[in-house]
């Protein structure tokens, strides 16, 4: 730690006290004898007697008695190295949380999400960071895409993990994964039958589409794999995953998610795979920020999510 001051209400007047003399003073104390502290310290004897002398003449009081038998704090020398020993042990700890926050090892990462957290490689991404970095607190919100873009220019959150590219961010952005898009069928659905489920068998069936995550890019997809003629009986609502899944489990409708959002169990549902021509039907992700961003939380998961995915995240790493 670099040398600093110190104030120490000395009667009622503040007195501006070295950091190092603090140390030195306490080392003193510790081992009762100004060799065995000089030697501790790494300095002469004569240098940490002088500077005990010189802290005793600043303070106007004697801090230590010095005998044959050794070197003893002084009644006024024990209030004071109380003192001292708080100082220090508060200068530390700030010290400590400033340097782990700067290292991206503590503080606040405001996380926006876009997928379910139940399965996939945003929910093992968010592990491994929770695993390298336990005192960082994660927080998460949720929401579509154009509402978490929305929330990261205004500095709401700190990074934002979405679904398919965002033509109207003009920050920073980063390839993730894509994933498979999967029909959450009723149990009891003739399409349960089959290995995968094909677009054109969505035709005229119950479709529940939700307004959140990822909810308007499958929209997007559903009408660019059907067509506007197609008579879809589409059903919106403005509700979580985990609701449109339990409408699922009762037979209300078919619902459009991601392969993330097969991790969870839910009663009466079904999961199949969505294939084209091509095979499974997939949408990719990203991860945006701002550029520059005064959080230095948010280089270290940026750095994991090139760490774990060096095939896609080929983009300049200039944060």
């Amino acid at each position: 730690m670099t040398f600093g001051h110190a104030e120490l209400a000395i009667g009622f007047r503040p007195v501006p006290v070295e950091f190092r003399d603090l140390r030195w003073a306490i080392a003193a104390s510790q081992h009762r004898s100004l060799r065995q502290a000089a030697d501790t310290l790494r300095i002469k004897q004569s240098t940490l007697s002088r500077c005990l002398r010189s802290l005793e003449h600043t303070l106007g009081s004697k801090l230590f008695e010095r005998t044959n038998g050794g070197t003893r704090p002084t009644m006024e020398g024990q209030e004071f190295l109380k003192d001292a020993r708080r100082v220090i042990g508060e200068a530390e700890a700030m010290t400590a949380r400033l340097k782990t926050r700067s290292r991206g090892e503590s503080g606040r990462l405001t996380i926006g999400i876009h997928t379910s957290l139940s399965a996939g490689n945003l929910r093992a991404t968010l592990l491994e960071h929770r695993h390298r970095f336990p005192d960082v607190d994660r927080q998460f919100v949720d929401g579509a895409s154009e509402h978490l873009i929305s929330d990261l220019a205004s500095s709401a959150i700190d990074v934002a993990v979405v679904a398919e590219p965002s033509p109207n961010w003009g920050g920073r952005s980063l390839l993730l994964w894509s994933e498979r898009v999967v029909a959450a069928l009723p149990a009891n659905h003739p399409l349960t039958g089959r290995d995968v489920v094909h677009w054109g068998e969505l035709r005229r069936e119950p479709l529940l589409m939700s307004q959140r995550g990822p909810g308007p890019e499958l929209f997007k997809l559903l009408i660019s794999k059907l067509g506007f003629s197609d008579p879809c009986k589409l059903h919106r609502h403005d509700v979580g995953l985990d609701r449109l899944l339990s409408l699922v489990g009762v037979d209300w409708g078919i619902l459009l998610a991601l392969e993330s959002a097969t991790g969870a169990v839910y009663p009466g549902v079904t999961f199949r795979e969505v294939h084209d021509a091509e095979g499974p039907t997939r949408l990719s992700f990203r991860v945006y920020w701002r550029q520059p961003n005064g959080n230095p939380l948010v280089r270290p998961f940026l750095d994991l999510l090139r760490e774990r995915y060096p095939d896609l995240s080929t983009e300049p790493s200039a944060d």
